[in-house]
């Protein structure tokens, strides 16, 4: 220990190639992992994984290989949900129209897929989907939107949005509207016929952690219930897991409990490739491994979402619930296109929300970023960016011509931004917003901006988020080229599915040479690395010429070099061999 108390740098890295101090675990970690590895006997880098998720000896087993038998909640410990799943089996067995409202992410699409292939799967007619235009609505329901639905419907579905849309919701009377949601609730409710959400100030909190997926798919078990309680049999449920592990993972739930389960298995029947419009996104982004974690994040994901963020509203949940293999294809390549487009103008957004990043003070709980129209559909992208680049919360806001911004922020763990962010709507410091801990959305005029991130900053600085060090790089354990092998890096994975809340372990591994380096497309860098007794391993760094990585590696000569990154598997060729997703690097 420093004097201070801080623990020393690991391997002596107080300031790496791209500026950051490596943390090594602890010793009472170094005791957990070898306590493990006595008592089970798994390789030392996957109980160092297990030491830092708190896993007990006891537990290892079932830690490795979530059931969802054994996790799955009682569906009915939520309020309103035998109420909910009885109107719903009612309205779907009686021939009734029914209209499905969803939020434009990847959460309301898959929320309103399940929900239309459920109703598929039994029989019942088609309902109509209505998924609202981020910029000309905003999110969640509005009254006229409503009201239309209620016109020419007998049930309305919100998921996804609802919980906080008393008025817009009070317009579909008297037809009955269930509300299938998670985020942060108010003091009151909407009054509609049922409203779902383990984020309803009245409930205990202990499934906040579940995306909007996973609370419809909680209704789905239960009208299931129901009807085998009456002697009829439903959907095959566990089919429709691929839905709920995507938007677990896309909606940056905790991968914890239950959502472990939801991913897992999830991820099991993806890899079947029955579901039309995943299998074709598969292939328009070039999965040509089985899917993992990562895929469903950073490559499906945003796929998906590219629809509600510039182009039309509605697109990735027609894709989600489409049983056609021809019109899965023709929406899949209409979104990839799309996303192209988004990455070009969030590419010009980030670029200005960082200059102005730069210019605020270091210190702050929050980072935030505002501009004159900034495109609302990747103002949340931004945001995460941010966050990334300085381990704070940040909000990011676009103006339109009328001075209203619409603005998203992208918290951090242990920093609840939609609470704070919903007090400030409820004190009149902004004109709306609401969330979820990790993520958020807001609405105010030019003349609230600079009070409001003010207030914003100072709540979060009440719950700690000025002290974080966005120079630390956090490092599981150290690693040796000889001890990387594809058994290895399976053995580890059986740990995962790793997300939010849930990192993928990072190792170190010390004291090697570049045996050689080649740059890859624009900034990327390929290289070999290897040790003195003729041990090597092969690494990939993206984006490494951005940083002084690129150079300083691809110009390495005899130096020696500490390396720290994520551990993989490369196929290629139809040969899998173990790689390392280079992150960072230091002199040794």
């Amino acid at each position: 220990m420093t004097a201070g108390g801080e623990l020393p740098a690991f391997l002596g890295v107080e300031a790496s190639l791209t500026g950051r101090r490596w943390c090594g675990p602890n010793l009472q970690l170094e005791r957990s992992t070898e306590a493990l590895v006595q008592a089970t006997d798994l390789p030392a880098p996957l109980c160092a994984v297990l030491a830092q998720r708190g896993v007990p000896a006891t537990q290892v087993d079932s830690f490795l290989a979530p059931a969802l038998r054994d996790l799955l909640p009682d569906p009915r410990s939520l309020r309103d949900m035998e109420d909910a799943a009885r109107i719903w089996l009612e309205a779907a067995q009686s021939g009734k129209r029914i209209a499905v409202f969803a939020d434009y992410d990847v959460d309301g699409g898959s929320s309103a897929a399940l929900l239309i292939d459920w109703l598929r799967q039994v029989g019942a007619p088609a309902p109509t989907l209505y998924v609202p235009d981020r910029i000309d609505e905003g999110y969640g329901p509005n009254a006229p939107a409503i009201q239309s639905l209620a016109q020419s419907h007998d049930l309305i579905v919100c998921v996804d949005c609802g919980t906080l849309s008393h008025d817009a919701l009070a317009a579909a009377a008297p037809v009955p509207v269930l509300v299938l949601d998670h985020h942060l609730g108010a003091d009151t409710l909407p009054d509609v016929a049922a409203v779902v959400n383990p984020n309803r100030q009245d409930e205990d909190g202990s499934l906040g952690h579940l995306c909007a997926a996973a609370v419809v798919f909680l209704m789905l078990v239960e009208a299931g219930r129901q009807m085998r309680e009456a002697g009829q049999r439903g959907p095959d449920l566990l089919k429709m897991l691929d839905l709920v592990a995507l938007a677990t993972v896309a909606d940056v739930a905790p991968l914890k409990g239950v959502n472990r389960a939801f991913v897992r298995q999830g991820l099991q029947v993806m890899r079947g490739r029955e579901r039309p419009g995943l299998t074709a996104l598969s292939e328009v982004a070039a999965i040509n491994t089985p899917p993992e974690a990562y895929h469903l994040g950073f490559l499906l994901g945003p796929r998906v979402n590219a629809g509600g963020r510039v182009g039309k509203a509605d697109l990735g949940a027609r894709l989600l619930a489409t049983a056609s293999p021809d019109e899965a294809s023709a929406l899949a390549e209409r979104l990839d296109l799309l996303n192209k487009e988004r990455r070009e103008i969030e590419a010009s957004v980030t670029q200005q929300a960082r200059t102005q990043a730069e210019e605020r003070d270091p210190q702050a709980a929050l980072i935030w970023a505002a501009g004159d129209d900034w495109h609302p559909g990747v103002v949340g992208i931004v945001a995460a960016r941010l966050k990334e680049a300085y381990n704070r919360p940040a909000v990011v806001i676009g103006f339109d011509a009328e001075g209203t911004g619409k603005g998203s922020g992208r918290s951090v763990s242990g920093v609840d931004l939609g609470a704070a962010i919903q007090a400030m709507a409820l004190d009149g410091q902004i004109e709306k917003g609401g969330g979820h801990r990790m993520a958020a959305g807001l609405t105010l005029t030019r003349d609230q901006l600079a009070p409001a991130m003010a207030h914003l900053s100072a709540h979060l600085a009440r719950q700690g988020a000025h002290l974080r060090g966005p120079n630390d790089l956090h490092l599981t354990a150290p690693l040796f080229p000889a001890a990387v092998t594809p058994e290895l890096i399976e053995q580890v994975e059986r740990a995962g599915p790793f997300g939010a809340s849930a990192p993928a372990p990072r190792f170190a591994l010390p004291d090697l040479s570049v045996l050689n380096a080649r740059r890859v497309g624009e900034d990327h860098l390929k290289l070999s690395i290897g040790d003195r007794g003729g041990h090597r391993l092969d690494a990939i760094c993206f984006g490494a010429f951005r940083t002084a990585l690129g150079e300083a590696l691809a110009n390495a000569g005899s130096a020696r070099f500490h390396f720290a990154g994520r551990l993989e598997l490369n196929a290629w060729g139809g040969r899998v061999s173990p790689q390392l997703r280079l992150e960072d690097a230091a002199p040794a």
